[in-house]
């Protein structure tokens, strides 16, 4: 999982640089587990636009990927490594020993031939899925449940993991990437080791055409609009905001805590932004 760079022969491939893809084992994907995805550029199901910057790309074929984990004891060989167009990290094609066959978040350091099994009963390598419960302190876990039974929701993106800490009573508490500490009840399933692709952070784009595969559009700064587009706007040449960061819309922006979830804010024991 190696990075590529190139001669500048373009400006575009100057300083730009792209994954290798020596891990990938196939090109064509298991044709039952795609689907058809159907892109909404941003917009509600009112046709507006609601998230600014998206849109175009490059068509795709959804990975339906099994975050549940929930083949209980039914050992799994790893057929496949595959790359995903729709997250960051790599994909795994499992051959059930009953015959199904299902996508997984690749982990780092999983190798094909390799065989994995979930379930309480197995064994806390890399590539097994637990119950927290489970899982001794100290060890490395990604795609873990919030609500037991729901799949795996947070620590899936490429080269994450968290770290499990403490258990107390229903709760252990596990270290997330962003270094908030939460609390996440023990019969919640996770996997151990480290999310694949490694090096996704340290790619660089090197040309716009790039971005314009991936589905991102052009972002304008405000401080170049006028003043009726953005409060930003407006001043003789180069100037200033003026205040502190605002919206186009005119509300606070860059740093404004705006998260009201009393629900899950009581299981967060140390906040990612206290230092």
């Amino acid at each position: 999982m190696a990075l590529r760079s190139y001669k500048p022969t373009s400006p575009g491939l100057r300083g730009m640089t792209r994954s290798t893809f020596e891990e990938i084992t196939t090109r064509e994907p298991h044709k039952p587990l795609l689907e058809a995805q159907t892109r909404g550029s941003g917009r509600n199901n009112a046709g507006r636009l609601t998230v600014r910057h998206r849109g175009g790309g490059e068509k795709q074929h959804y990975r339906r990927i099994d975050f549940k984990r929930d083949k209980v004891g039914v050992p799994a060989r790893l057929a496949t490594i595959e790359y995903d167009p729709n997250r960051s990290a790599r994909i795994g094609l499992l051959h059930y020993r009953d015959g199904e066959k299902r996508y997984m978040l690749l982990p780092h350091g999983l190798k094909v031939g390799d065989v994995i099994v979930s379930g309480p009963e197995a064994e806390a390598r890399v590539g097994n899925a637990l119950p927290i419960s489970n899982i001794p302190l100290g060890t490395t876990i990604h795609n873990i449940e919030l609500v037991p039974g729901k799949g795996g929701q947070i620590v899936r993106s490429a080269g994450v993991a968290a770290q499990l800490l403490a258990k107390e009573g229903d709760y252990a508490q596990v270290r997330l990437p962003s270094g908030e500490v939460r609390r996440v009840s023990i019969r919640c399933m996770a996997t151990i080791g480290q999310v694949s692709n490694l090096d996704h952070e340290n790619q660089n784009l090197g040309k716009a055409g790039r971005a314009r595969h991936l589905g991102q559009r052009p972002e304008v700064r405000g401080v170049v609009m006028n003043p009726r587009d953005h409060p930003h706007g407006g001043g003789e040449g180069k100037s200033p905001t003026g205040m502190p960061p605002k919206t186009p819309w005119g509300k606070p922006a860059m740093g404004l805590r705006t998260r009201r979830n009393k629900t899950s804010g009581r299981l967060i024991v140390r906040s990612r932004h206290r230092k």
